[in-house]
């Protein structure tokens, strides 16, 4: 496709070999994340009273915005990564993963001993019934323990992604993921925990996957050169570089976390079988989004390192292959979804409410893999050029238009407006990063037409 551009390189080694060496791995490990979603739901649908399943997504959308508002120790470390591993420089990617490390273990620590606060927060925002709010608060009490360790499994996850080592990232994963749907079925179904097993289970299998990430990182650094270098990781410049784009991206985490925060607290508030009927749904969507975002993890990587390098035309097309695999896949998701929703509905729950609720809202989430490609693909590749400030703002533009569309449509369609102010604030996303795309080609290589 690309023949009449590409010099030798690219002629020698097939972009879209680049592009899936990436994403494949990454897709697998990524599976099995939303699978521990959709585990826990599994276990806990087994028990009858609709309650039981709105805890668990209570607790959880409190740990995503908790967690995923520190997703910057993954995104950051990514783009910051795959630059010095594009530049060849072997004692500044060291280094960029101490970095990383010193923050997200201050930071764990940091939340462990203010969770009282957070947990006070948490449910003043999310309104669910009496015995939502008891089990959720159980849930979260034991889950907050998990919070260094979770935070460095964060910074391993990006320093192997932006190093392009997406088999290790891979196994790094699926040690998580994995041990989390292990340890939650033997403690819920084997022990008969309910929210606390869920819970307890994500603490244990969290300890795990850091100290696998500890393992494998010490594998990759003995076949690198340089040392520890202490000036180094604390150089002033480095470390300002730093601070500003992991600060961008963590306010664009928060804010796009808010965005799922508020839509689980207004689905909440109608009811509880509407919060489950939207948490089923949520988990069908998520595992869609995971499998697209391999693809964004390829564009982050490759851009990155395409950046680092200074090369432009290395640059374009990788963005172009990774964004095309993704539509292909977002377009598969979206069929199997219409074609197998119905009986994963009633896979995941027992209730007969919940099922016949879930489905009159089905068709959201078929379309949302194809509208969602566009702001995934982009994220990874401003990810990956460390363009932080054109993913803050455009995030905060995109919340901003969420809010005044929630408002007036779920005013007048009720649920069904609040499914579709989550679509458009997919499309903006994807709208508004696409328009600072010239900008970013202007600053990141300035002396290339």
């Amino acid at each position: 496709m690309f023949a009449h551009l590409a010099p030798g390189w690219l002629k020698r080694h097939s972009g879209h070999r680049a592009v899936l060496a990436i994403a494949l791995p990454i897709m697998a490990a990524n599976v099995s994340e939303p699978l521990i979603g959709l585990v826990d739901t599994w276990v806990i649908g087994r028990l009858p009273e609709p309650y039981y399943i709105g805890a668990i997504a209570l607790g959880a959308v409190i740990f995503s915005f908790v967690f995923w508002g520190f997703g910057f120790l993954r995104m950051g470390t990514g783009g910051l990564a795959a630059q010095a591993h594009g530049a060849k420089d072997d004692p500044e990617v060291r280094a960029v993963l101490v970095r990383a490390l010193l923050i997200s273990v201050a930071a764990g620590v940091l939340l462990v001993l203010v969770s009282p606060l957070i947990d006070y927060l948490s449910f003043e925002l999310l309104k669910g019934s009496e015995e939502v709010e008891t089990h959720a608060r159980t849930y979260f009490q034991i889950r907050i323990l998990s919070a260094p360790f979770a935070l460095a499994n964060y910074a391993f996850l990006g320093w192997f992604i932006g190093l392009g080592r997406a088999r290790i990232a891979f196994m790094l994963q699926l040690l998580l993921n994995l041990s989390n749907i292990v340890f939650d079925v033997i403690l819920v179904l084997g022990v008969g925990m309910a929210a606390d097993g869920v819970a307890l289970g994500t603490l244990i299998a969290s300890i795990i996957a850091a100290a696998g990430g500890v393992w494998a990182a010490h594998r990759e650094l003995q076949r690198r050169s340089g040392g520890w270098d202490l000036a180094r990781i604390l150089n002033r410049e480095q470390l300002k570089r730093t601070y500003v784009v992991n600060f961008d991206i963590m306010v664009r985490s928060v804010a796009a976390v808010f965005v799922f925060v508020l839509f689980t607290a207004k689905s909440a508030e109608v009811s509880d079988v509407i919060l489950a009927a939207n948490t089923v749904l949520m988990n069908i969507m998520v595992f869609g989004t995971h499998l697209i975002d391999g693809f964004a993890h390829s564009a982050e990587a490759l851009a990155g390192q395409a950046v680092g390098a200074k090369s432009r035309l290395r640059f374009r097309v990788y963005a172009v292959l990774s964004s095309q695999w993704a539509l292909i896949v977002g377009v598969i998701f979206a069929l199997l979804t219409w074609l197998l929703g119905p009986p994963l509905i009633d896979a995941l729950t027992v209730n007969r409410e919940i099922q016949e609720t879930a489905r009159t809202y089905l068709w959201w989430i078929i379309v949302a893999p194809v509208l969602g490609v566009g702001c995934y693909q982009l994220d990874g590749i401003f990810i990956g050029a460390t363009q932080s400030r054109d993913l803050r703002n455009m995030m905060l533009i995109s919340v901003l238009i969420f809010l005044v569309s929630w408002e007036y449509l779920t005013e007048a369609f009720g649920n069904h407006g609040l499914w579709a102010s989550l679509m458009l604030f997919l499309v903006v996303r994807a709208l508004t990063l696409l328009a600072r795309v010239p900008a970013l080609l202007r600053e990141r290589f300035p002396t290339e037409p």
